[in-house]
């Protein structure tokens, strides 16, 4: 069997009781040992308005490691296009290539933006449509096959979907100041499919507006590789397959439905001239200490992290123990969090490992993107080694 590479999924953590500054020092810490430990990736997640998580700009993070370390391959998981032109994501790329050239991967992630306002006959023709579609979406939350949890035939477990309509509700208020904030006044987002054509065919020295060459300098021929984003069977999987590009798939953010985006890649898949075969990466959540027992006491503040995010408040700086300890959890809350904290992968070296591979049989993952946060850094740096050793012992 080939050899599944490791790579690590940044979000640049923030713990409670440090700076920014701490957390920017740990990043390129962790980078730098990361390519020591063998590491084949570095990716940078985008988030934004989160006290705990500092990924603002992909390409800023990928220029405060990339003079600090060599070979690693650095990259975006991803580039929200909601908010961005294709124009710029190009070009940042370029200029990162001409610094680093060959190391840069570019993932592309669709997020959230405005769309065009429609015209008035465009609104009526389709609120039935809408409607019908919205009403659907309900149903497969109720009773779809995720209503329930269910193991793969080799063990990985796939839990019920959680309550997407209280994820929304809570979060509607952040998200509606994110538009705000980050999309220009009277600005709307193109359709996906549309700004990762402008995307390819601005680095392949092809893309034309209304007949006239557009050319990218610098970005034009720039050497990165480019992933599609997604977390479930939707268009993002449907589009990385035809376009015949690499897909990370999220089982640390939608594990309900990784195989769904997998399978949707797989059904849709095209050759290309970037790939011959379907090529997938999939990212899991990570805590591993020297025995079982003592990951979990580094686990322990991932649940409370994770239920900041989903009540809308944003992540929150990663909790201490005695913080965990003293948060009283009601059932609801429970629930809110169950399948993120039942899909963390905790445990010892052998423990972790052996459920990386479930997950990778499982998926027909070629690469697994590795994302850990604990309370303490130096827990985070060691983590990271611990699955790197067994994995290698493995052979895998």
């Amino acid at each position: 069997m080939p050899r599944t590479p490791l790579a690590v999924l940044d979000l640049i953590p923030r713990s409670s009781g440090d700076s920014i500054s701490t957390a920017v020092r740990n990043t390129v810490e962790l980078a730098q040992q990361a390519e020591r430990f063998g590491y084949q990736r570095y990716w940078f997640a985008e988030h934004h308005l989160n006290p705990g998580v500092l990924g603002a700009s992909p390409t800023v993070a990928i220029s405060l490691v990339a003079a600090s370390t060599s070979t690693i391959r650095l990259g975006s998981a991803g580039v929200q296009l909601g908010h961005r032109q294709p124009l710029a994501v190009v070009e940042e790329f370029g200029l990162l290539d001409a610094a680093y050239p060959g190391r840069l991967d570019l993932g592309l992630g669709r997020s959230i933006g405005r769309s065009k306002p429609p015209t008035a006959a465009e609104k009526a023709s389709d609120r039935a449509n809408v409607a019908a579609a919205e009403s659907a979406f309900a149903d497969r939350l109720r009773e779809g096959p995720h209503s329930a949890d269910r193991y793969t035939p080799n063990g990985l477990l796939i839990p019920k979907q959680f309550d997407v309509s209280r994820l929304m509700a809570n979060s509607k208020g952040k998200l509606e100041l994110l538009l705000d904030l980050l999309q220009q006044p009277g600005a709307y987002t193109p359709d996906y499919e549309t700004q990762i054509d402008i995307i390819t065919g601005l680095l392949a020295g092809a893309h034309t507006f209304e007949g006239t060459p557009a050319r990218a300098f610098p970005g034009e021929g720039a050497a990165v590789q480019l992933w599609i984003l997604g977390a479930s069977g939707g268009s993002s999987a449907t589009l990385a397959g035809e376009r015949g590009l690499r897909f990370a798939a999220s089982y640390h953010l939608s594990p309900t439905t990784v195989l769904d985006a997998v399978e949707a890649y797989r059904a849709a898949f095209r050759p290309s001239p970037e790939l011959d075969a379907p090529y997938i990466s999939v990212s899991a959540d990570v805590v591993v200490g020297e025995t079982d027992e003592e990951a979990a006491e580094l686990a322990a503040g991932y649940g409370l992290w994770v239920h900041s995010i989903r009540t809308g408040a944003g992540a929150i700086p990663f909790p201490s123990s005695e913080e965990v300890a003293a948060h009283e959890w009601t059932e609801d809350d429970r629930e809110l969090v169950r399948d993120r904290v039942a899909t963390q992968l905790v445990g010892s070296p052998r423990t972790v490992a052996d459920k990386l591979e479930q997950l990778r049989d499982a998926t027909g993952a070629r690469e697994l993107a590795i994302t850990t946060i604990t309370h303490r850094h130096s827990d985070r740096v060691r983590s990271y080694r611990l699955l790197a050793e067994e994995w290698e012992r493995r052979g895998n």
